[in-house]
């Protein structure tokens, strides 16, 4: 039984997220949550939401065990980028990017 999540235009680079995601990946899902619930980074807090839901699917949808689950597969993908712009000195302007990024969590039985 496998279940997934997924989270578009989530608002922190996918850079940062991957950071979070190598750390989870492959592990149980009790183990996931205990450390992305003891992480300071940002991308933690929401990697765990993403986490939890596709946890809620396989228990909801497939009718799985919590206790077998174990987090098979977790993608962070670039995702749209929002183009800002600032003011500076004698009349220029630059350009600010505000990276978003894909979060894709796939759970499944061992």
């Amino acid at each position: 039984m496998q279940s997934i999540a997924k989270l578009r235009a989530a608002r922190i680079s996918a850079q940062k997220a991957r950071l979070v995601a190598d750390q989870i990946r492959g592990k149980h899902v009790n183990d996931a949550v205990e450390i992305l619930t003891f992480s300071q980074k940002k991308a933690a807090a929401i990697i765990l939401k993403v986490l939890n839901s596709a946890i809620a699917n396989a228990e909801n949808n497939e009718g799985a065990d919590i206790d077998e689950l174990h987090v098979a597969e977790i993608q962070v993908g670039e995702g749209m980028t929002m183009k800002r712009f600032r003011a500076r000195a004698k009349g220029r302007g630059n350009r600010i990017c505000k990276r978003t990024s894909n979060i894709f969590v796939r759970v499944q039985e061992r």
